[in-house]
């Protein structure tokens, strides 16, 4: 049966982020049993980072390789990595020049011409960690400093781009600039194996007091002749983005429709100050809707998105952008989308607050994981965020939720279940019909470790010894004297399970 696709048309940050503390937060278990599944995902930023261009290809691939290892230890199962900072590349794109911060100058190629991006996608999935490709749309350039490669888009088409706060932005109102943007999605989604299409807040940028946004000139041309009156710009700003928003989710359902498109907005979407109707939450401070013209909650209706990870930085009672108001606004909000929380692990491990956000969040019913910014400071283990998310909240392994809305029916048993030993070792091995082509197939597997009498509960996560995309397991041999019942399941591209599992005895 094919499958059922999605419809196709279908306060500032109030303080930067908080420096490495020394105050750890106490390891508290968590009383509620694990979620089996939950989104586990960490941000690698690599704007103004200086730290790629001074490295070689292998000191390169060493670093990520101990930085993945390290975050699967922790439970990450979802990398979300910046590959377009400012209409540039991570990747080997024949659109935009290679980007400054990966190699110090924009349009310099790395040496060998290394791709990062297909050594970071190869390196998850050996792990079987997603990677979600993060495009921050309409920036160029974040300072105004950005001297342009000769086959930057900017040079071609100096009309598309405006100048606010120092920022070089693609126009929003200008629809060649939409095109462009989606143009880079298609290549992209095309040419790698990429689980997700990524995009944060920066949309319309974030607004400074009196200095207005410089779009009198496409408001003239797209906005004038199409209706709009000048009390209208904010909806024709709204719809600007709006546009982009659900071209960029046909661009990706025309070329792999398995491929999912998150947003991670900031954390207010409206104050209720400003909302008519008092449905915007009880918080003063920077909103989606009025500020940056991204109207979050019409996109998840709509279902042009299929996740979304507001920014909740802030911590459980601060003044203007309470944690608690506003998780609990999203989730009553969630409208029936794929909801994570973006935690900054900086301030949440300064406050202290790491259990009760865990705990709190994991009560609602509709947020389904968090995100956490930045990878860096559970590398850093800052304020012993690494050691709590080891020994407590990622204690056992969690799958990511299921995309029902695409796909929902399970996949195909494995068959052919067998332990034997081989050149590697003991292995657990079984058949499954794959296919990079069709997603229904099975994508990657589940293994599952019982003692020999012990009831079969695959909704246990404590249960699951690995995953694995490779049709085989290596058994932790203990010299013959225990039996235990080994159960594997398959899961599509969806992440959809299979029911049952195929089961076998071994004796280790």
């Amino acid at each position: 049966m094919f499958i059922k696709y999605i419809r196709l048309f279908i306060v500032m940050l109030p303080c930067l982020a908080i420096s490495c503390s020394t105050l750890r937060e106490t390891s508290v278990p968590v009383n509620e049993t694990s979620p089996k599944r939950e989104f586990r995902g960490a941000w690698i930023q690599t704007a103004f980072q200086e730290e790629y261009k001074d490295m070689k290809p292998t000191q390169m691939k060493r670093d990520f390789i101990r930085k993945l290892d390290f975050l699967q230890d922790c439970g990450i199962n979802a990398i979300i990595f910046q590959v377009r900072p400012e209409a540039d590349a991570f990747y080997k794109s024949d659109i935009e020049p290679w980007s400054r911060f990966f190699t110090g100058r924009q349009g310099l190629a790395p040496e060998e011409e290394f791709d990062l991006m297909t050594f970071l996608i190869e390196e998850c999935h050996k792990r079987n960690m997603e990677f979600h490709a993060w495009l921050n749309p309409y920036r160029a350039s974040t300072s105004g400093k950005t001297i342009f490669a000769d086959d930057h888009i900017y040079h071609r088409h100096p009309e598309w781009f405006v100048t606010y706060n120092n920022q070089v932005l693609f126009d929003p109102g200008v629809p060649e600039s939409r095109k462009f943007i989606c143009r880079v999605v298609r290549d992209i989604v095309s040419h790698y194996e990429v689980d997700a299409i990524h995009m944060d807040d920066y949309f319309y940028p974030y607004s400074v007091p009196g200095l207005s946004f410089p779009d009198d000139s496409s408001f003239r041309a797209y906005g004038l002749t199409n209706g709009y009156t000048e009390a209208q710009r904010n909806d024709w700003r709204r719809n600007n983005v709006n546009v982009l928003i659900s071209d960029l989710k046909r661009t990706i359902l025309l070329v792999k429709p398995w491929v999912r498109f998150g947003i991670s907005p900031f954390g207010i979407y409206r104050n209720k100050r400003n909302t008519p109707d008092g449905s915007g939450s009880d918080t003063n401070g920077l909103q989606n809707y009025d500020d940056l013209y991204a109207d979050i909650t019409h996109w998840v209706k709509q279902g042009w998105i299929d996740y979304n990870i507001p920014q909740i930085y802030w911590e459980i009672g601060h003044r203007a952008a309470d944690y608690t108001t506003l998780v609990q606004w999203w989730d009553t909000h969630a409208n029936g989308g794929h909801l994570y929380i973006g935690q900054d692990v900086a301030r949440t491990m300064q406050a202290g607050q790491l259990t009760e956000k865990m705990k709190y969040e994991r009560s609602l019913p509709h947020i389904k994981g968090n995100c956490f910014w930045p990878a860096n400071e559970i590398l850093w283990n800052n304020g012993g965020i690494a050691d709590s998310l080891k020994g407590n909240y990622h204690r056992y392994p969690a799958l990511l939720p299921a995309y029902t809305h695409m796909h929902d029916r399970s996949p195909e048993e494995v068959h052919g279940l067998k332990a034997e030993w081989t050149a590697e070792g003991y292995i657990l091995q079984w058949k499954a019909r794959q296919s990079k082509t069709n997603p229904e197939l099975a994508h990657y597997f589940v293994i599952y470790r019982f003692e020999e009498k012990e009831e079969v509960n695959l909704d246990d996560p404590s249960k699951i010894v690995g995953t694995t995309r490779r049709t085989m397991y290596q058994l932790p041999y203990e010299q013959g004297k225990v039996k235990y019942r080994y159960v594997v399941t398959a899961v599509d591209r969806f992440h959809n399970e299979s029911t049952k599992g195929k089961r076998k005895k071994v004796k280790l």
